[in-house]
């Protein structure tokens, strides 16, 4: 019940000039959302690389309308990739295709998105292309197939839910091909014919991809939090002998830090995936709905710190 009210909030636009203003949610929003810069973005992505953590940027912000709202998030990215260059940070880019102008006019994106990778690619570095709604599932991976992975080969990466019934043949089709997969669970509300509805099945449709993945996938980003899925996929490579340096761990900014800090003492790769922008209300209803408790130990921080300033 709780889930569906925070995934509800995330669709709602309206409220968010409301709650941006406000500051207890942008407190809250702190916790998973790197600022709204670009210069609070490298920031962060320095202090990440000097945990020797790695990070993978993502500007908040989707379902674009407008053109010019397009080709703006492309120059951002464009300079974003610019100054990772700069700053000789370990870092690379996440772009959600409705933000490129996808819902526009497909040319658009394209040519977007081909702006984009080729400047990661003229610095050597990475475009992950991230996941939406199930709505969006097919046309993204037949354009990541058809145009972007052709021209750009192992620049450009995509992203594939455990929720969705589909992805079993969706990895299959990637390893085939070659191609980087960021493998998570999903956090959007899907109907069931298309999606597991029980996190039992998420969690074993992600434990079966994730093994296809770690033993024939190309360095693929084992993206979760769920320590006992963590420790299979550390069992399991052992028990295959894949080296860690054939994979890595993915973990959202702000999201057991103490897990990410260890694992990567412990000598597995690990990269923070860190959303920054103004747009960071329906993210952070996105997370809230994937762990409810997240409110409380969140609200209980806000209040120590309050109290501790006060003193």
């Amino acid at each position: 019940m709780l889930r569906a009210a925070f995934l509800w909030l995330s669709e709602q636009p309206g409220i968010f000039g409301f709650v941006r203003k406000n500051r207890l949610a942008r407190k809250l929003a702190s916790r998973f959302v790197a600022g709204e810069t670009l210069d609070e973005a490298i920031t962060t992505v320095r202090d990440l690389n000097g945990s020797n953590l790695s990070a993978s940027l993502d500007l908040l912000g989707e379902s674009v309308l407008h053109v010019e709202e397009a080709r703006r998030a492309c120059r951002t990215y464009l300079d974003l990739l610019d100054r990772i260059h700069a700053a000789q940070a370990n870092a690379n880019v996440s772009v959600k295709l409705t933000q490129m102008g996808l819902d526009i006019d497909e040319k658009l994106c394209i040519d977007n998105m081909r702006a984009v990778i080729g400047r990661a690619k003229q610095h050597q570095s990475f475009v992950r292309i991230d996941m939406e709604q199930s709505s969006y599932t097919a046309r993204t991976l037949q354009l990541f197939k058809d145009v972007f992975y052709p021209e750009f080969g192992n620049a450009v990466g995509v992203v594939l839910q455990s929720y969705l019934r589909r992805t079993a043949t969706d990895v299959d089709d990637m390893i085939q091909l070659g191609a980087r997969v960021r493998l998570c669970k999903g956090a959007y509300k899907e109907p069931e014919d298309v999606a597991f509805p029980d996190k039992r099945d998420v969690d074993a449709n992600y434990i079966k991809c994730m093994e296809r993945l770690l033993e024939r996938g190309n360095y693929p980003g084992i993206a979760t939090h769920d320590v006992d899925i963590i420790d299979h996929a550390n069992a399991f490579t052992k028990q295959k002998t894949v080296s860690n340096a054939r994979y890595e761990f993915q973990m959202l900014y702000g999201v057991r830090r103490d897990l990410q800090y260890r694992l990567r003492r412990e000598g597995y790769n690990m990269r923070v995936y860190v959303p920054f922008g103004t747009h960071w209300y329906p993210y952070l209803m996105r997370r809230l709905a994937e762990r409810p408790a997240n409110i409380a130990f969140i609200t209980t921080n806000i209040l120590k710190e309050s109290v501790h300033r006060r003193r």
